[in-house]
């Protein structure tokens, strides 16, 4: 029952650490990556398809994405839904290639983007408290139960704490090497 309860928590607890992981591969460094383009839908045929469904994404240096869609009458609504998206990046077309050039940051976005990264861990860390909330309550419910006993509560609870402070440290780390990722360029 309490290992049950501790893995369901560690689950819970990786989800969010997979979520931070990839709200901040989505946020825009300066540098390319093809993640950046992930959530951009294209209206196909009458129903809104993943731009990598219509069009090949690729690299073509650091600070640029070349997308080429399949078909030569995707070009002009792939161009729309880029200008459309939130990534405040005006696409060049050259034929049936559509280019995205990274602008480098200013030292102001990158401050906003820096405080965006720690906005962006606190959260993960709400929600990790969050689920450990859930679990102590769990236990507590057996202790009340009387399905465990008050020693076993006690090392569940501690159990469930270092779990804790596990994640949290992971959430720290992965913030702080984004923020120096977006400081260092």
């Amino acid at each position: 029952m309490l290992n049950d309860i501790k893995r369901d928590a560690q689950t819970r607890m990786g989800k969010s650490i997979d979520a931070l992981k990839h709200d901040l591969s989505r946020l825009r460094t300066g540098r390319a990556s093809t993640t950046l383009v992930d959530g951009i839908k294209v209206p196909y045929y009458g129903s809104d398809m993943p731009l990598n469904q219509v069009a090949t994404v690729a690299l073509a240096d650091g600070r640029s994405i070349v997308i080429t869609p399949f078909e030569k009458n995707m070009v002009g609504p792939v161009e729309k839904a880029l200008l459309a998206s939130d990534l405040g990046i005006t696409p060049t077309t050259a034929g049936t290639v559509i280019r995205l050039n990274m602008p480098p940051l200013t030292e102001e976005r990158r401050r906003e983007l820096a405080k965006h990264v720690s906005h962006e861990g606190e959260n993960a860390k709400i929600a990790i408290r969050n689920v450990r909330r859930d679990a102590l309550q769990h236990v507590k419910d057996l202790l009340k139960e009387k399905k465990i006993t008050e020693d076993e509560e006690r090392r569940a609870d501690e159990d469930i704490q270092k779990i804790t402070d596990q994640f949290v440290k992971e959430v720290d780390k992965l913030a702080k090497s984004k923020e120096e990722e977006l400081m260092s360029m």
